[in-house]
């Protein structure tokens, strides 16, 4: 145990550092965990401050924590992350704040990178970021040497669900990390992630080879966060109603295909809106350039594939809108939680179709990807999407999570966003009824077109047109009938059964049902209500003066480009609106506004504090 350093002394590393005054839930036995050397396997949520866990400890010296004889060196903490984007934009983040931090990466020119090496040989480097493919892979023996000779203190495994097979975005260098354990000595191993289930998280301890981790799993929920889940008809109107609530904020758009990217970001230029495509089709400096104007908000929204966000720190992401179902849970859950990293209020909206995961499995297929394991979680997505009940509740859930507020206020469900269909049960037998009259033998979309007295050809081939339940449902849309349909899949009156080509089937509570043995409960979609605005803002995160924190904004970008970093690097929009709130009149006023820290008081407060007299002016 720690019992030389208080919690006080990482209270005050924490307040001169980043300017925060307390720590978030787990953070504490986080760093105790890195400080204790016990490995540890840390899941918290996106914006949880996963990162401050090993940042902290990095920059207490042994010396103030155990009386052992380390040697004279103080020796640094090695952070290995997936993406060199992520790195950089850690990295800049810590030179900011004053802290001595480095990464080294393929970008780095050669004599950056011997710098780099040079301030690991002077034990001056606090944190070194590098790739699992840097650390582990063929001929990198001599680096890890080297490292080791230079004191690694601990290392700190960023994104840990790219470990596990049963996770999303897995990556088989992440398997070959154990093998550090025996080179660096006394170093402990703390993997961190946002998203893990408990087999996930059997599977990182398993495969780092982590000794007696201390578990920590916070809550996956994300409050801040307004979930969602529109069934797909008119796509861009669907898209142009979520963007009426954001207008001037940032957001992310994602696709399913690299077609519908580059054809979405298109027609949002199209419609005034400054949007830029990404994915992994685009050549790397293209990449790079559409990710840098999101970043630097020149772009205030990118249509992207799921090759785009792992680590992106942009903090001000106020939507998150996926223009079709994503392959599972858990990649929505990353993916949705890119918003409001500042905890600030942020909206999630699925726009899906039934088709989606169709598509999913033959691409899955295609690619020789299409396991047990990944139907299962694309039916856990399906579930998801067709769920009437508490979204947040849902994911929680999923991840062996205890929820416990009710209701949650915070989704389309509990904001009574859906409507109850006056007879759900009378409808409910007309869709069974279609499911019995088709023998059994057809797909959703078909019986949805039977339903709504589609006569396309495939229907009077079938000779469907001439059934008693042809049109029984003429009078609601195709998007409200699939969403029925859904319905009654999610509830177990019917099952979506086969590969590649699902078919309805009728279960036995459906059977008794269409019988007349039971009840249901059905609900359509109805239009969130409209934004409030002021001053031509969606005030979905209102300030005591958002006309100060425009101005604050572009204090902000103005210092953020002299710099070449992101705006967020230099304050999140959390800082600018206690600034706008509260009014800082000197430099020591800063100290206690949220997230200034001594340096960036020191480097950025003035420029801050001049705007605010210039804008406190009579008459202005």
């Amino acid at each position: 145990m720690i019992d030389c350093l208080t919690d006080d002394r990482l209270r005050e590393v924490l307040h001169r550092i980043w300017g925060f005054s307390d720590f978030r839930p787990l953070q504490r036995e986080a760093m105790h965990a890195v400080l204790e050397r016990r490995d540890s396997v840390v899941v918290m949520p996106t914006g949880g401050g996963k990162s401050l866990c090993f940042q902290v400890p990095a920059l207490i010296d042994d010396g103030d924590v155990t009386e052992a004889v380390t040697g004279s060196r103080r020796g640094f903490a090695l952070v290995v992350s997936p993406l060199i984007s992520l790195m950089k934009d850690q990295v800049d983040g810590l030179r900011v704040d004053g802290v001595d931090a480095a990464y080294l990466n393929s970008t780095l020119a050669p004599s950056d990178r011997d710098a780099v090496m040079a301030s690991l040989r002077a034990d001056r480097c606090r944190l070194l970021y590098v790739s699992p493919e840097r650390l582990v892979g063929d001929g990198s023996q001599g680096f890890r040497r080297f490292l080791a000779e230079c004191r690694v203190r601990f290392v700190a495994i960023d994104e840990a669900h790219c470990i596990s097979q049963w996770g999303h975005d897995f990556r088989p260098e992440y398997r070959q990390l154990g093998r550090v354990r025996e080179e660096f000595g006394q170093a402990s191993l703390h993997a961190f992630t946002a998203t893990a289930t408990e087999r996930v998280r059997r599977d990182i301890v398993s495969e780092l080879r982590l000794r007696d981790p201390q578990m920590l799993v916070g809550s996956f929920d994300r409050p801040n966060l307004i979930y969602r889940v529109l069934r797909r008809n008119n796509l861009h109107r669907q898209i142009l109603q979520v963007l009426a609530r954001h207008q001037r904020e940032s957001g992310i758009l994602y696709c399913i295909s690299r077609r519908e990217v580059e054809a979405l970001a298109e027609w949002l230029k199209g419609e005034g809106h400054r949007a830029v495509p990404y994915h992994a089709g685009f050549d790397d400096r293209a990449r790079a350039q559409y990710q840098d104007d999101f970043l630097q908000e020149r772009a205030d929204i990118v249509v992207a594939t799921v090759a785009f966000g792992m680590g992106i720190d942009r903090s001000n992401v106020r939507f998150v809108v996926h223009a079709g179902a994503p392959r599972s849970p858990e990649h929505y859950q990353q993916e949705s939680g890119r918003a409001g990293r500042d905890g600030l209020p942020a909206e999630c909206v699925l726009i899906y179709s039934g088709n989606d995961f169709q598509r999913w499995r033959q691409m899955l297929e295609a690619n020789g990807e299409l396991t047990d394991s990944s139907r299962a979680l694309l039916r856990d997505m399906e579930r998801y999407a067709s769920g009437t009940r508490c979204r947040h509740r849902a994911l929680v859930e999923y991840f062996g999570d205890v929820y416990t507020p009710a209701p949650c206020a915070a989704c389309d469900w509990c904001l009574n966003e859906l409507d109850e269909v006056a007879d759900g049960t009378t409808v409910a037998r007309k869709v069974l009824s279609c499911v019995a009259r088709v023998k059994q033998s057809w797909g959703l979309a078909h019986v949805a077109d039977v339903l709504i007295g589609r006569a396309n050809e495939k229907i009077t081939a079938a000779g469907h047109h001439a059934l008693s339940t042809f049109g029984l449902l003429k009078h609601e849309s195709s998007a409200v009938v699939r969403g029925y349909i859904d319905q009654l899949v999610e509830q177990k009156l019917l099952a979506r059964e086969g590969d590649p080509y699902p078919v309805l089937r009728l279960t036995g509570a459906g059977t008794a049902v269409l019988k007349g043995e039971g009840e249901c409960l059905l609900f359509r979609e109805v239009q969130p209500p409209a934004p409030k605005r002021r001053h031509g803002r969606a005030l979905i995160a209102p300030t005591a003066d958002p006309d100060l924190f425009d101005v604050l904004r572009s204090v902000r970008l103005r210092l953020a480009r002299e710099r070449n970093v992101p705006p967020y690097v230099i304050f999140h929009d959390t800082t600018l609106r206690d600034m706008a709130d509260r009014r800082p009149a000197t430099v020591d006023d800063l100290h206690d506004i949220y997230g200034v820290g001594v340096k960036k008081a020191a480097d950025f407060g003035e420029a801050f504090l001049a705007a605010i007299r210039e804008f406190e002016k009579p008459g202005r």
